[in-house]
Order: C-alpha cells, then structure tokens, then sequence
C-alpha cells in the first residue's frame, strides 16, 4: 500500500507527462488497469450518471462516494485519485475530515474542488476556498503515508468572467498552501496553459475529456503539463452507445447487437 502511494506521488515528481484514467466502477478499473494505466482517476460524474442522478455533491453524498472509491481501490494494484467533489463539505474542518474519510478507502490521493455542493451558490470566496485546501493538506500529511492533494479552480467551468485570471489567483492561493497539484478543468487555450504551468509553481493537470480539447501527450508534455485526465469521458462514450441503443428500440430496429463486445471480449478486456 505504501509503494502505491509513494508511486502517485512520484509520478507528479517525476519527468514527463502522465495519463490519470478515469474509472466510474470496478469494471471499467479493471479495464484501464489491463490496458496498463499508470493511474487511475475516480469520476464524479461517472458516478452519479449510474445512480441516475446529477454531477453534484449533494446529490450523490460522501458515503455513497466512498462505496465508490473503495470499489474502484480494491479492483487494481494502481494508485487511485478520488474525483472528490468539493469534499462534501463547506467547512474547512469539513473537508479535513473527509481527506481522512477518503484515505480509509486506501485512495492515493483527492482532488477537492472549489465549487460548493449546490452550484447555485457559486465558487467559493477565494480565501475561504484556501482555507479549505490548507486543511485538506494539513489532514494528508497527518496520514502518516503520502497522499495527494489536488487543488481545483472551477473558473473556467462555470463560466466566471475573466476565467483565465481567475483561475490563477486561486491556483496560486492553493499551491502556497501546499497542494500537491493544481487544476483548472476547461481551460483549452495553449497560452493559459503555459500561464498556469509556469505561474503557479505547481504540478498541472489538464482535463482533456471535454469538446474543442484535441490534444496529445507530447503537446502537452511540451507545455510543461505534468498530468493528463479524462474526467467523465469514458462514461459519456458507454452511455453515447446506450443512448444509441435505447434510440433504435424506441424506432422498432435491432442492429445494435452487431456492435456489441462479446462477453470474452469484455473479460480480456479486464484482463481476466
């Protein structure tokens, strides 16, 4: 458990760019793991699509959000990062205990987010929102085993007015206070991104699981990105294909099952 720990932490240390692959159960983790990810993302949205409900963390709750992460833990030997909403807590010694919460699972780290469990009251202030990350730092290095804390700004996702600046006042404020990783899921200008890599003093994730983010390792690489994830998008294309499928039934055509993964091909899949 150690070393897989150890191992995350040392991916954002080390040269180079890496790939977070973002898993929504044990089957879809255990797929990534066989295709030989070097880690493994949780996505909230991935989640709360299977239950039925909406990306929020009011609606899915920390509980069921543990349940979920710990699934995904148990399937593979790879370090796991919890897609961990704003840490289903306002209050910094709410987000603190939540960072324990997640550890318990044996996570190898969490992002915690700066937008509140009800988006309608949007982004936290900035300084409260430091606050809450300095708190989720305090409670990881009180883990006694290395755990990795990402700092999210939400400027770009909900659309606040001049996002690009936003976002990198508040990832400043989240690196001084030790986050281990910073991010700002949405931005797609190549400028910003060389903004945010070199003024935040931080490693950098960039999400690359959105629309108009065509992209590569090695151009990212370049940019000086540390890490690479793809969020829900891996559960936006299964459910594509569902949709899909459910549309041809509804239309009274069946010729969906010539597109279908054979139960063998699912189980090599997932390395079994």
């Amino acid at each position: 458990m150690m070393d897989k720990h150890k191992g995350f932490r040392d991916l954002h240390r080390s040269e180079g760019c890496f790939v977070l692959a973002n898993a929504w159960d044990a089957g879809s983790a255990k797929m990534l793991a066989a295709a030989g990810v070097q880690a493994i993302g949780t996505t909230s949205a991935g989640l709360a699509y299977a239950l039925g409900e909406r990306d929020e963390a009011e609606a899915i709750g920390l509980e069921r959000a543990l349940e979920n992460i710990a699934e995904i833990v148990a399937a593979s030997d790879l370090p796991v990062s919890a897609d961990f909403e704003n840490g289903y807590a306002d209050s910094p010694a709410g987000v603190a205990y939540a960072i324990r919460r997640c550890a318990e699972t044996g996570a190898a780290g969490a992002s915690i987010e700066d937008l509140p469990g009800d988006p309608s009251r949007g982004l936290y202030d900035p300084g409260f929102a430091a606050e809450r990350i300095a708190a989720a730092v305090e409670a990881a290095r009180g883990l006694g085993r290395p755990f990795t804390v990402t700092a999210r700004a939400e400027s770009y996702l909900v659309g606040v007015p001049k996002a690009a600046d936003d976002a990198l006042d508040r990832l400043q404020r989240y690196a001084a206070e030790g986050a281990d990783c910073v991010y700002a899921p949405g931005v797609r200008d190549r400028d910003e991104i060389r903004r945010l890599v070199e003024e935040t003093g931080a490693p950098l994730n960039v999400l690359i699981g959105i629309k108009g983010m065509e992209a590569s390792l090695d151009e990212m690489q370049a940019l000086g990105v540390k890490r690479l994830s793809v969020g829900g998008a891996l559960s936006r294309l299964a459910w594509r294909a569902v949709m899909d499928g459910i549309a041809e039934l509804r239309d009274g055509r069946f010729t969906f099952p010539e597109r279908m993964a054979s139960d063998a091909e699912i189980l090599r899949a997932m390395g079994k």
